[in-house]
């Protein structure tokens, strides 16, 4: 049977902390995978949801984009999306006499934890204007409440729209569509956090702001670079393609401040070798300091180019543009300024240049551990500059592979969920439906909370996600979001974005991936699109957790109706009966959806056109793929104090928190803890298991302090630390953003050790245990 919720907060006072594993998967994973669905869903539940997940008749897994083969496994899924699975369709529930019980006062003690494993939320609810508890409120109203703040409104710019990446394309595109027509272009999400720095450095320099290669071409390649990425935890599906890649000849280059457990052995639960043996992954590990990715890669370009016969010059010269200048900022990287910036040896940088200049089909792949620096772009286009000059986009088994995060977060981008759409895209949509959408750019996430905070953003709409607890500033984000006249969250489970509301709040209960979607024209399938731009259906197997949920698309068309009401030619009601019109409109507007319906009906669905990828054509400003020359940066660090960087456990999916495990880092029962490596806790005077406040210190001055972490000594690299978010998101400036993409700069957090219950400044924002993944009482004394 499956288990009740929670009743408290666990005690997270003496986190237990032992030797970091140096494997991934295998039984361990299977264990933990069914004992935590069996919790949530029960035995017989269990079964039938999990042989449903990523199959062609099935619903693709609300966890992580990584894309599915063509011939798929039975469980074709892993232990962290069996999670995300098994809390969607989890058998607890968040009823109105669930918030009778629990004013709001006490929710807001409570962690992210425990306010999630409460269960499906089932009744439409809403706070009213200094009220502490919500209660139930019927659709209409809801509705209505929206449409009265709304044309209330001074202008529309006034609202914000945003969008977490498990919104399915039919929702996602009918949302663009309501608030272009009620006429706003501010449209942040998800993406402005996370991958922003790569569409910006691809578009840029690849004319696409995507991913170059398939799932083949992984299988194919003969080197493999993964560099800022775990994919043992964010991504485990991943190290399935990175078996088969060894098995075919593929060698394979990590990159990361952290080792990790999954590139160094994975042991594959599908096959009795992979539990016996496993696979070791990397053939080098180049263990860099935090920021120092854009050095590596600028003096490994040199080198490629001082080597003879290395450059690809007939690929440089027919596709190419701006070689020469790039060149002679190349040539002028030098060894030790490389070796300071990255803490690597020069035997380690050599072997990397071998294996390189070996392969002829080189794949790089990166994810946040990239994206979000200061000159996160800087570095991505230096990545493309090194697959330029092998010849290497465009070439089977070769070219650029951004890991996203989220599923469908590149889908929901794809269907015009864009604060800076192109003028091309809101031509086809005012040809489609016949007015003008507004021109002008609108805000991203750190400019939205930015208008919350100043006054100039008064109602905040939330298609999914956790807005508050994935944010930088916690501090500042929380008192912008308190300033909203309305906030909205359309939402399947309770999160601390539920708990830090505007002056009033809406819950709009939806359904999950997992459920079945009925609609006046009988069953309804949505799409998703993965990683590498595979768009397929999706379709729920489970009846929705309470007969009072809507689905996102009706969730979106009533909405409008209510707002917009009879001036809008655009047909909602139909689009709520029948997600095949959506379907029919998305093919006229957006490029490559031709015969939309019909390609979503092929069992696997069917591939964008990638141009770079398919014909070796850059619709770039140059129309050539562009080599770019940076000045090369990495984050300078005061004597005694480390750069942090934030990161997840496995035990946890985005801000959403399964358990207080970190197993392969050896790291059970709590979360409040900071890795350090030996050398520099022992000059910092860090003893292992003492505890400490981290103070983030940047140009603004403000003190930003997450109190009471255990410290662990952890063989990360020399000068870095690292600790969980959301927790430590307190200590991240709103405006520490990257150049060019404003991605909040969670990587690279200088930080301070003090001792608990000091501070050196009366001002500042601080977090607090109950803020996301756990209570804490008092913490030892050091």
């Amino acid at each position: 049977m499956a288990s009740g919720p929670p009743a408290d907060d666990p005690v997270q006072d003496a986190p237990e902390v032992t030797a970091p594993a140096h494997a991934a998967a295998g039984l361990p994973a299977i264990g933990h995978t069914l004992r935590a669905a069996h919790r949530q869903m029960g035995a017989r539940r269990t079964a039938a949801t999990l042989l449903k997940v990523n199959q062609k008749d099935g619903f693709d897994c609300p966890g992580c984009a990584w894309p599915e083969g063509e011939k798929r496994h039975v469980a074709e899924f892993c232990e962290n999306g069996a999670k995300a699975v098994a809390e969607e369709a989890t058998l607890r529930r968040v009823t109105p006499e669930f918030f009778a019980g629990h004013p709001l006062s006490e929710l807001d003690g409570r962690s992210g934890y425990w306010l999630g494993q409460q269960g499906r939320i089932t009744h439409p609810m809403y706070r009213e204007r200094g009220a502490d508890h919500y209660v139930p409120i019927t659709w209409e109203r809801a509705f209505a409440i929206v449409a009265e703040e709304l044309n209330a409104l001074s202008s529309p710019d006034e609202a914000l729209f945003y969008t977490s990446g498990r919104t399915s394309n039919e929702a996602a595109f009918l949302l663009q569509l309501f608030a272009r027509e009620f006429g706003t272009n501010n449209l942040p999400d998800c993406s402005n956090m996370c991958h922003e720095s790569s569409g910006s450095a691809l578009t840029e320099t690849l004319g696409v702001g995507k991913g170059s290669v398939s799932l083949e071409d992984l299988h194919q390649a003969d080197l493999i670079i993964v560099a800022g990425q775990n994919p043992g935890t964010n991504h485990p599906r991943m190290l399935s393609a990175l078996e088969r890649a060894k098995s075919s000849g593929a060698r394979i280059i990590s990159v990361n401040p952290l080792p990790e457990a999954g590139m160094e052995r994975f042991r594959n639960p599908q096959t009795p070798r992979g539990m016996l043996r496993g696979t070791a992954l990397n053939d080098l590990f180049l263990q860099i300091r935090i920021g120092g990715d854009q050095a590596l890669f600028r003096l490994l370009n040199r080198l490629v180019i001082e080597a003879d016969g290395a450059v690809d010059e007939e690929f440089v010269r027919t596709y190419t543009h701006g070689y020469e200048e790039f060149r002679e900022a190349a040539l002028k990287a030098e060894w030790d300024t490389t070796l300071t910036a990255t803490g690597l040896d020069r035997a380690g940088v050599e072997r990397a240049l071998a294996m390189i200049l070996e392969s002829r089909r080189t794949v790089i792949c990166w994810a946040m551990g990239l994206t979000q620096h200061k000159h996160a772009v800087a570095t991505i286009r230096e990545l493309v500059n090194l697959l330029l000059l092998r010849g290497a986009v465009g070439r089977p088994g070769a070219g650029v592979c951004p890991v996203r995060g989220h599923s469908n977060v590149q889908g929901d981008r794809t269907m015009g969920i864009f604060e800076r759409p192109a003028p091309a895209f809101l031509d086809a949509l005012e040809k489609e439906f016949g007015f003008a959408p507004p021109r002008h750019h609108g805000l991203d996430v750190v400019r939205s909370i930015r208008a919350l905070r100043d006054g100039g953003a008064k109602v905040f709409f939330a298609m999914g996600g956790n807005f508050v607890a994935a944010t930088p500033d916690t501090a500042v984000t929380e008192a912008a979001i308190r300033r909203a006249r309305l906030t909205v969250q359309v939402s399947t489970k309770l999160n601390r974005s539920h708990v830090v509301t505007g002056e009033r709040a809406l819950i709009l209960p939806t359904l999950g991936r997992t459920d079945k979607d009925v609609q006046r024209s009988g069953r309804q399938v949505v799409t998703v699109e993965d990683s590498m731009g595979m768009v397929h259906a999706s379709r729920g197997n489970l009846p929705p957790a309470g007969p009072q949920l809507l689905s996102e698309p009706a969730i979106v068309a009533r909405l409008a109706r209510a707002v917009l009401g009879a001036g809008s030619r655009t047909p909602w009601e139909e689009f709520e009966a029948d997600y095949g019109t959506i379907r029919d409109r998305i093919a006229r507007v957006v490029p490559g959806f031709e015969d939309f319906n019909e390609k979503i009906a092929r069992p696997g669905g069917f591939t964008l056109p990638h141009a770079p990828r398919d014909e070796r054509r850059f619709p770039t400003a140059t129309g050539r793929a562009n080599f770019t020359a940076a000045q090369v940066e990495w984050p300078e660090v005061p004597e005694g104090r480390l750069l942090l960087q934030t990161l997840r456990s496995h035990d946890q999916y985005n801000t959403t928190i399964y358990g207080l495990d970190d197993r392969y880092r050896g790291i059970r029962n709590g979360r409040r803890v900071v890795l350090v490596h030996p050398e520099d806790a022992r000059e910092l005077g860090l003893a292992d298991g003492a505890y400490t406040d981290l103070v983030s210190e940047w140009r603004d001055g403000v003190e930003r302090r997450a109190p009471g972490f255990r410290v662990v000594h952890y063989p990360t690299a020399r000068g870095c630390a690292a600790a969980y978010y959301p927790e430590t998101n307190v200590l991240v400036p709103l405006d520490s953003t990257a150049d060019t993409s404003n991605t909040p700069v969670s990587k690279s957090v200088v930080v301070r050790f003090e001792t608990p219950g000091t501070s050196t400044s009366g001002t500042g924002a601080s977090g607090t245990g109950a803020s996301e993944a756990g209570a804490s009482g008092a913490s030892p004394a050091p």
